[in-house]
């Protein structure tokens, strides 16, 4: 199944509201903008029956150079992004059958 790319979705969105491309085009790096900027000040992102993007703490942790196994490095915290799908995504993703998905690589 192929990647639906911003796009795809302008050109959907456009379809079903009406507006025009650019129009579209000017909502949706308006919301992404904004959701970037709220997370960018900690804070977590919902839409309700979709999912939240969530700000969470990524423990410190020791790593190991591969040239160099002998040598550790001291990972330390930092902020990253997870998104926590809801539960009607769930259950929407859930109907698809496994065989029409194909494998990454």
């Amino acid at each position: 199944m192929p990647t639906a790319t911003k796009r795809d979705m302008i050109t959907e969105l456009s379809d079903l509201t009406g507006l025009k491309h650019h129009q579209v085009a000017e909502v949706i790096d308006g919301l992404v903008e904004l959701i970037g900027k709220k997370m960018e000040q900690g804070h977590d992102v919902t839409f309700r029956k979709f999912g939240t993007f969530e700000v969470r703490v990524a423990k410190s942790k020791i790593g190991r150079n591969p040239n160099k196994p002998k040598d550790e490095v001291l990972i330390p915290d930092r902020c990253v992004v997870r998104f926590k799908p809801g539960r009607e995504l769930k259950e929407r993703v859930a109907k698809l059958p496994p065989e029409s998905i194909e494998p990454k690589e």
